[in-house]
């Protein structure tokens, strides 16, 4: 009988060592790397349009958050760095010069080849360190599920329908998205 080899978990310090010297893309979750998908062009034309539309709302509504599409890391704690489609982050002492060190306010990611990793193992993930609101953008089904962990709100929007932005409800100014404004659907 073969005994099983023990598999290694890595923290952050070591995972940041091994990614500095790796041309792929990677995230570390649960202390296990873990390959990113490649983006196709839809993909990276959500990402676009959408980090375009949040940063236009925040800057001409005077907000202190911060947009930042990937790739840009955001550490959660030693065994967990992801690196979110879209990362707003309104808590200016969590940006270094290099990552967000906690949790962002609001993450989008948008659904690749690697739907389980966004539908169940980085929703687990955001829920449980604190992200304010999480969508899931799936240009396959067409449609957005909209997660508010303060409020424990999940909501199901097709692309064709706007959707309200939870963190800014509270604002003079509401910030709504309507996905298939953004596509040549």
């Amino acid at each position: 009988m073969a005994i099983p080899k023990e598999v290694k978990k890595y923290t952050a310090d070591e995972f940041f060592s091994l990614v500095d010297k790796s041309d792929e893309r990677l995230e570390l979750i649960n202390g296990d790397i873990v390959a990113m998908a490649l983006p196709s062009t839809v993909h990276q034309e959500l990402v676009m349009q959408l980090s375009w539309i949040i940063n236009s709302y925040i800057k001409s509504n005077g907000g202190g958050c911060k947009v930042f599409p990937a790739p840009y890391d955001v550490k959660l704690d030693n065994e967990n760095v992801v690196i979110p489609d879209i990362s707003i982050i309104c808590d200016a002492s969590k940006i270094d010069a290099k990552r967000c060190n906690g949790s962002p306010d609001w993450i989008i990611e948008v659904v690749s080849t690697n739907w389980r990793d966004d539908y169940y193992r980085k929703l687990e993930l955001y829920q449980r360190f604190g992200v304010r609101e999480y969508w899931i953008v799936d240009p396959n089904e067409n449609r957005t599920i909209v997660h508010f962990f303060e409020s424990k709100v999940i909501g199901i929007y097709t692309f064709n329908q706007s959707i309200e932005v939870n963190i800014y409800k509270d604002k003079p100014i509401k910030l709504d998205i309507n996905i298939s404004n953004l596509l040549d659907l």
